[in-house]
């Protein structure tokens, strides 16, 4: 069975279920990476950073309630930025009093490149989870037309299909991924 990502987060929501924590995990966490480096933090620091978040994620998402109308990227860019800045605090100043402001919204919720990064770093994430889903011939046709602009009939001439297989399988692949998307990608 595959879990889309609102699912996904329901499913996170209550008991413990390791192989949605694990789908999680899998999801986000190049992201959450990608989002460290972005906000400036040292490559040594990177990994702290990441397991903080997933940490407070631990205890967050069992409470979580999904909102369609509300963005949960912006959500978690704004837990891993707060995150962040607890971590400098630290840093600079250790203080027990230190109170963590993991609900405080993002500071800059409307830049276009969190944006694209987002879209970017999920999309290849989700797509490196999905290969396995596909038999060979049917990912390949898709990555060629999709990825490398290839036409269909020239990627059918090269891999021996039809082009109405080839076709048949992008739109697969693609409808998988929307559904691996689905809520995720606002």
């Amino acid at each position: 069975m595959h879990t889309t990502p609102v699912t996904l987060l329901e499913r996170l929501r209550g008991t413990v279920d390791d192989a949605s924590w694990q789908r999680f995990v899998s999801l986000y966490t190049p992201l959450l990476y990608s989002w460290a480096q972005r906000l400036g933090c040292t490559e040594a620091d990177v990994p702290d950073l990441v397991q903080e978040v997933l940490l407070l994620l631990v205890v967050k998402l069992p409470a979580f309630t999904y909102d369609p109308s509300r963005s949960f990227r912006a959500w978690l860019r704004a837990v891993a930025h707060n995150r962040w800045r607890n971590l400098q605090r630290r840093a600079r100043l250790p203080d027990a009093n230190d109170l963590a402001d993991d609900d405080l919204p993002d500071p800059h919720p409307a830049d276009p490149f969190w944006e694209v990064d987002y879209r970017r770093q999920l999309a290849s994430r989700a797509l490196t989870l999905m290969q396995a889903e596909f038999e060979p011939a049917t990912w390949r046709a898709c990555l060629e037309c999709v990825v490398h602009g290839k036409p269909a009939r020239q990627v059918a001439d090269e891999l021996g299909l039809s082009p109405g297989a080839v076709y048949v399988a992008k739109s697969r692949v693609l409808k998988r991924l929307r559904q691996e998307l689905a809520g995720l990608w606002e």
